[in-house]
C-alpha cells in the first residue's frame, strides 16, 4: 500500500552506503543488474518483502561485495 511504513522484520539494506562508496547511481546499478529502478528503490528503502538469489548475486557482482555487506539483521523493537 502506498505510503505504508517499511516492514518491521529486522533486516536492514545498506544499498545507499554501497552505492555512495562506489560513486554509482541507482540507475547505473539497475542497468548492470537487469532490474528496474523501481524494484531497486523498493529494496533500498526497506520496503522489499523478498529478494531473489539471482538478483542478490547480480547486485553483489555489480558492487563487488558480499551479501553481508548489503544486508544486516538487528532485532526489531516491538515496544
Amino acid at each position: 500500500m502506498a505510503g505504508s511504513p517499511p516492514e518491521s522484520h529486522g533486516v536492514h539494506v545498506h544499498l545507499d552506503k554501497l552505492l555512495a562508496e562506489r560513486n554509482m547511481t541507482l540507475t547505473q546499478l539497475a542497468m548492470q543488474v537487469g532490474v528496474t529502478n523501481v524494484n531497486l528503490s523498493i529494496l533500498k528503502n526497506g520496503r522489499a518483502k523478498a529478494i531473489r538469489f539471482s538478483t542478490l548475486t547480480n547486485i553483489c557482482q555489480a558492487l563487488n561485495c558480499q551479501p553481508g555487506d548489503l544486508l544486516s539483521y538487528a532485532p526489531r523493537d516491538d515496544s
